[in-house]
């Protein structure tokens, strides 16, 4: 069995989280600075290939209404060139994201987070929450 990669993708970050090999519990991984699609689409790719990854849960940025935006458009053609460059075994699927970001926050600052750590890793946080839901709706065994 292999691991699953979650990623939230922001404009200028992408959250990344990781779960282990079982794939029952998502764990964060880093908070990576964008500086352009194709060297954000070859790190990511290296990291699949690194980890062993079977399969990136993507969040997608839908609006409130269920319809997708700007930004989700923006989402699907990192993941359209992400798909290009990765083994055909890799799966890649997305997972609605509404509201992660607003859940990352919450559970900050409920764990007392200061701030300034807060804009650090909330991408995390939120990566950890998209990876987490699909695990979570997988039938055990079937991560990947």
């Amino acid at each position: 069995m292999s691991r699953s990669l979650g990623l939230d993708v922001g404009t200028r970050t992408i959250g990344i989280a990781v779960s282990d090999p079982l794939g029952v519990i998502a764990q964060p991984v880093e908070t990576y600075a964008r500086v352009g699609s194709r060297k954000d689409v070859q790190y990511v790719a290296a990291m699949v290939a690194e980890r062993q990854v079977g399969r990136v849960v993507v969040g997608l940025p839908l609006r409130t209404d269920g319809s997708e935006g700007p930004e989700a458009e923006s989402v699907r053609r990192m993941v359209e060139s992400l798909s290009g460059v990765l083994d055909e075994s890799v799966d890649v699927v997305f997972v609605d994201e509404r509201f992660t970001t607003a859940q990352a926050e919450r559970a900050l600052l409920s764990g007392n987070v200061r701030r300034s750590k807060r804009k650090q890793v909330i991408d995390q946080v939120a990566a950890v929450l998209i990876l987490q839901a699909h695990l979570d709706s997988s039938p055990q065994g079937e991560s990947f």
